[in-house]
């Protein structure tokens, strides 16, 4: 049985979006902060990690958004390692509004362990394994978790370029894993702009997109001013529901450095219920939509 951990937060007015609710990235933050947390409860601090020089960094991280958080709302997240691997570690998530059973969220973040100077992975330590499960640590390792695969990018493929900014830099100099759902959600409002759809416009028609799942595969790290590329389309629409593609590159060398999968669900924005795509979208967007539908 694993060391369980459970982190509260109060939701403040900053960190809720145009339409009221909990930006997406912010849950990726909470999740942050209830692993570190959890990590400390155990003897673990980031502190005693950095002296050694080993630190851990995040490989793949998938959300499951069940039910919209507005201000003001106070959450539970319980967490837990779930597996290891010799140099990786799962840890899941379950998000709660306090006082309430229902999940509205849940999550995991695949781990791996590295040396801080080479930044190679590194055998996880036993004390660290027995410190987070310390009634045994399972002899069966975790299963590895997949980047779903994309369709190919279509003609109409919308690319921005961004340099990774000091306030997205995170205690390692990194591009801060939370921040690539920020800067996707940016390049997308410039995509719905550039093809005559600005966010107002969106607003007017009482219309909007929410996200309804996000997996992000980080490959390489981004550093403080470098230069991105992010390219993004679209695949597998279907009547009220469709998932977009981001692929975020180094401008200068071309390596990818993370990618990212989002399932976007239009809501009526009156009734905050499921709608069906119009089919005035489909025109508007059909040059950025891959010719191949489905994921595999």
């Amino acid at each position: 049985m694993p060391a369980i951990h459970i982190e509260k937060f109060k939701v403040r007015h900053y960190e809720c979006d145009t339409y009221g609710h909990l930006n997406n990235a912010v849950y990726l933050r909470y999740m942050q902060q209830a692993g570190i947390e959890a990590a400390a409860a155990v003897g673990f601090t980031d502190e005693m990690h950095i002296s050694s020089n080993r630190s851990w960094i995040p490989r793949i991280t998938s959300i499951d958004y069940l039910h919209p958080v507005r201000y003001s709302e106070k959450l539970e997240i319980k967490t837990w390692v779930e597996g290891v691997r010799r140099v990786q570690s799962r840890r899941r998530y379950e998000f709660r509004k306090e006082g309430n059973s229902e999940l509205i969220a849940t999550a995991y973040t695949d781990w791996v362990f590295v040396d801080l100077e080479t930044g190679t992975p590194v055998t996880i330590p036993t004390d660290v394994l027995s410190a987070f499960y310390p009634e045994g640590i399972p002899q069966t390792p975790m299963t590895r978790q997949h980047f779903p695969q994309a369709p190919p990018a279509p003609a109409g493929v919308f690319k921005v370029n961004r340099r990774v900014e000091w306030g997205y830099s995170d205690p390692m100099r990194h591009l801060n894993n939370a921040a690539y759902l920020n800067y996707a959600e940016d390049c997308v409002v410039q995509l719905t702009s550039s093809l005559g759809w600005p966010m107002s416009k969106w607003m007017a028609e009482g219309i909007a997109f929410v996200a309804r799942k996000n997996v992000v595969e980080y490959l390489k790290p981004a550093f403080l001013d470098d230069e991105l590329t992010i390219a993004t389309w679209l695949f597998d629409i279907k009547p009220a529901s469709l998932t977009r593609q981001y692929e975020f590159s180094n401008s200068g060398n071309g390596d990818l450095i993370a990618q990212l999968q989002t399932k976007w669900v239009m809501i009526n924005l009156n009734t905050q219920k499921p709608m069906r795509i119009p089919s005035y979208f489909h025109d508007v967007f059909k040059s950025n939509v891959s010719s191949t539908q489905t994921s595999s």
